[in-house]
């Protein structure tokens, strides 16, 4: 058995916390929604935020760009869009007579893909390589994205007119999907207090540095995970094979992504180990998107209700390691 690393827990505890409560000065009342995107982040992955209009998805992801300092681009998805709108586009240069690669919006930290679902599935497509590998290939030459690099994506379940639902193979390039939900009397009080509610005109100062970003992330791949513990997060993925209400059960890709997630998770709580409530946590934000019912549901939320059920009644059946 190997050792635990020695991860500066207190220092990555005392970042995260920085960054949550910058955020949470906007978004309130959301603590596990914030949480959960930082958890993504910290995990080099990408979360897609998907809830009805007006619940401030996309708020919470220009608050998280806003509050660090690093590359941020918002690319607003209609059904005219291009895949070269987003990745960019080779154009020739009378003067140097050679074509130029322009880059497109895709080239930056932390990406904003608002609406997703609105453009088309050949657009759509254009994004599965950069979330994959943080790398684009364009006319026989690969170019990098520097890091952190973390896509956004929001859409709205229920608007169906003009709307591509995502195909399966991009909906597994998202290490978690989550919701916001409405929020508490309280908060909502206060949201109608104050006085702008655009997310242009939010004050999100940076508190910390892409530096630091790339330093935590590097960290969460360090945090141990006892042997124990991997095997909870296997024997969860094998039910969802073996459960006879779903199509078929997570892939050997999700089970890395909810280790991914746990890590991650047990370094916003400082610790330098994965607990099993880590795992219990996350299974629903990093499987369900990647589990559907053998019964075909026609309301996509009725659908996520369904799997998150069944996922409760597998967590339920599987005993944690003590």
């Amino acid at each position: 058995m190997s050792s635990t690393p020695v991860i500066p827990a207190p220092r990555a505890l005392e970042t995260v916390e920085r960054l949550r409560a910058n955020i949470e000065k906007t978004i309130r009342g959301k603590t596990e929604a914030v949480e959960r995107v930082i958890v993504s982040l910290l995990a080099g992955g990408h979360v897609l935020i998907e809830d009805l209009p007006g619940l401030g998805k996309t708020t919470l992801a220009y608050c998280l760009a806003r509050s660090i300092d690093c590359g941020f681009s918002r690319i607003q998805f209609t059904s005219d869009m291009l895949p070269s709108d987003i990745i960019g586009v080779s154009i020739y240069d009378e003067k140097e007579r050679e074509f130029v690669f322009k880059r497109g919006p895709i080239f930056a930290n932390i990406v904003l893909a608002d609406e997703i679902n609105r453009t088309t599935p050949k657009t759509q497509s254009s994004l599965l390589e950069v979330m994959g590998r943080a790398k684009i290939s364009v006319d026989g030459q690969t170019y990098t994205v520097p890091p952190p690099f973390m896509v956004i994506a929001t859409q709205n379940p229920v608007d169906y007119e003009g709307t591509f639902p995502l195909p399966e193979s991009q909906m597994d390039r998202f290490l978690l999907r989550m919701e916001m939900g409405y929020p508490d009397y309280q908060y909502e009080m206060e949201i109608l207090r104050s006085a702008d509610l655009h997310y242009d005109h939010l004050e999100a100062d940076p508190v910390v540095s892409r530096n630091e970003i790339v330093e935590l992330q590097a960290f969460a791949r360090q945090v141990y995970i006892e042997d124990s513990v991997a095997e909870y997060i296997v024997r969860i993925a094998r039910a969802t094979r073996e459960e006879s209400s779903l199509r078929s059960g997570v892939s050997p890709r999700g089970t890395l992504a909810l280790k991914s997630a746990a890590q991650a998770r047990a370094l916003t709580k400082g610790r330098a180990f994965v607990l099993p409530e880590d795992v219990a946590d996350l299974v629903g934000p990093v499987f369900t998107h990647r589990l559907s019912p053998r019964k075909t549901i026609a309301d996509p939320m009725e659908e996520r209700r369904s799997v998150e059920g069944l996922l409760g009644q597998i967590l339920d059946k599987i005993p944690e390691p003590s």
